[in-house]
């Protein structure tokens, strides 16, 4: 057989082999369990250590419907916790909006706190759910939020999480070649949700803040996920924003998107084209994120 690509990852004849005799040998195994032991053996980690089981899952059972591999059968299917996860509250917030009208001088000192897996977290989804356009949406795969404080009050709610497999305006501006991408894509994070409260009126508070935020968020990714990033991404729809703090800040616009989703099979428009901003953060970004 031909060797098989699977995220980064070349999948031989001989490693079809020793899944085909691991599944014989632990015949009493499950398919995550199996995939746990997959990982181990092949010693495929995640960059902060932790076992790459799901990708190895999604491994297995392409193998499985291929007809590469045998898996045992499936013995319960889980329920998609984000398909029934509740949306965040959005009565009696328990938040002050008095009005803060001040030059940033005259509010800092600002506070910046990680408030996922925190007491903080639910304020956090009921202000995005509140007051973003686009309301609250959990992330997937590794996140960051945040909320900004000045003083006790916050000011600014900031979410990062991964970003996409493929987006060709970011795709052309680093100059990715196929592989390369899909070796890399880990050191890209992407500003899902940014708002600043709307009592807050304060000159240039967004952009100070994206200027702070590309230096703390690096520090806290690599303490989180045990890698570094490289560069940042957002989305900002140009029907609606201009996305003047980004620039202010020095982002920098990398073009549009088609507006097809990635299921998308008739070439058609079906979501709104946004604009893309990016922000490397390293010099030489290009070579760090080409490396094989």
């Amino acid at each position: 057989m031909e060797p098989i690509k699977y995220r980064g990852r070349l999948i031989t004849a001989s490693d079809i082999e020793f899944m085909r005799e691991l599944i014989a040998n632990n015949p009493t195994l499950s398919r995550r369990a199996l995939s746990a032991v997959l990982c181990e053996a092949w010693d495929w980690r995640q960059p902060n250590g932790v076992l790459r089981d799901m990708v190895a899952r999604g491994l297995m059972l392409l193998l499985h419907r291929a007809g590469h591999i045998e898996l045992p059968a499936p013995r319960r299917i889980n329920p998609n916790p984000l398909a029934k996860r509740r949306k965040p509250s959005i009565d009696n917030i328990d938040v002050d909006v008095t009005p803060i009208e001040c030059s940033l001088a005259e509010l800092k000192p600002l506070e910046f706190r990680l408030v996922r897996r925190t007491e903080w977290n639910p304020l956090f989804g009921e202000l995005i759910e509140k007051y973003h356009y686009l309301g609250y949406s959990q992330p997937v795969g590794a996140h960051l939020k945040y909320m900004i404080f000045a003083g006790n009050r916050p000011v600014a709610c900031l979410a990062w999480c991964s970003a996409a497999r493929r987006l060709a305006p970011r795709d052309n501006f680093v100059e990715w070649q196929k592989e390369a991408r899909a070796n890399n894509i880990h050191f890209i994070a992407y500003n899902t949700r940014y708002l600043i409260m709307p009592w807050v009126k304060v000159p240039n508070l967004a952009s100070h803040i994206l200027g702070q935020m590309v230096k703390q968020l690096p520090r806290d990714w690599q303490k989180a996920y045990g890698h570094p990033l490289y560069f940042l991404e957002t989305f900002i729809d140009p029907a609606l924003y201009k996305g003047t703090c980004y620039r202010a800040a020095n982002w920098v616009p990398l073009g549009l998107t088609t507006g097809r989703g990635h299921k998308d099979s008739l070439g058609q428009v079906n979501r709104p084209i946004k604009e893309v901003l990016g922000y490397p953060l390293v010099r030489r970004f290009r070579e760090r994120m080409a490396e094989l």
